[in-house]
């Protein structure tokens, strides 16, 4: 590990997870646990720890966020239980990685309604929402350590209404972060 601590409090950069039945997103910190960067979209059928095993190393994560379903009321979604399970197996596999769970909702909305804005193809929304999703789940992570409450859908403004202007008009589509 190294010798960097994040704001976290845990040493190294924070990874988060955003876990669905059919792919895994995933995203780091920085190394001063700033900003939210997309690392990958590992399968859900195949030996995803293994491949987290590898990132965890790469990034000398200390800390592994993982996303829990929620209602908008708050509680517990019908997934948070499979959550929970997939966080005790991460930390049976990962003893030496702070566990943190952390609310997801709207997340993965967020995520595609961001795409849209940036007008990417549908093909490739269905490929990268999931990092998308742990990048928005990590940056609402990040941003709650400095006070800053999160994201949410509000400060994304009026998602998609330029994109769909720019295609009714004609006008040249901008490329994105998220091409």
């Amino acid at each position: 590990m190294t010798d960097e601590t994040s704001r976290s409090g845990a040493r190294g950069r924070i990874i988060a997870l955003d876990v669905g039945a059919v792919r895994i997103g995933v995203a780091a910190s920085d190394p001063t646990g700033s900003f939210a960067q997309g690392v990958s979209v590992l399968a859900a059928s195949e030996d995803w720890m293994g491949g987290l095993e590898d990132i965890l190393e790469e990034y000398r994560a200390g800390a592994l966020l993982i996303g829990m379903p929620r209602r908008t009321d708050g509680t517990d979604g019908p997934e948070a239980a499979r959550m929970k399970l997939v966080a005790e197996a991460l930390a049976r596999r990962f003893p030496y990685v702070e566990i943190i769970p952390w609310d997801e909702r709207f997340t993965t909305t967020i995520a595609t309604q961001a795409m849209l804005e940036a007008d990417v193809s549908r093909k490739n929304r269905r490929r990268k929402v999931d990092k998308v999703a742990a990048v928005v789940l990590l940056q609402s992570y990040l941003d709650s350590l400095r006070g800053g409450g999160g994201m949410d859908a509000n400060q994304l403004g009026h998602c998609g209404e330029d994109s769909r202007k720019r295609r009714r008009s004609g006008g040249p589509a901008e490329r994105s972060a998220y091409d």
